[in-house]
């Protein structure tokens, strides 16, 4: 058996004996092996600037839109249709 297969089987053999409370973090660490945009957002620091007030009223504005799902009437009626 090459190598590279008894390396695939091992890591299988892992996954399927992660603990389920750590699922989610592993998935998150094998991503950023293969995807350097998950490897930025797994490594990119927390932001410690405190939200502005501007920021806070676009937050809230953005939440009030609709949301998927939204019935199309009430999309309509946001326009003025």
């Amino acid at each position: 058996m090459a190598e590279a297969e008894t390396v695939r089987r091992e890591l299988h053999w892992l996954l399927d004996h992660i603990p389920e409370s750590d699922v989610s973090t592993a998935r998150k660490f094998l991503r950023s092996l293969v995807d350097p945009v998950a490897l930025s957002l797994l490594t990119a620091p927390d932001d410690d600037e405190p939200e502005t007030e501007h920021e806070k009223i676009a937050t809230e504005s953005a939440r009030n839109e609709p949301r998927p799902g939204a019935p199309h009437e009430e999309v309509l009626r946001e326009f003025g249709l």
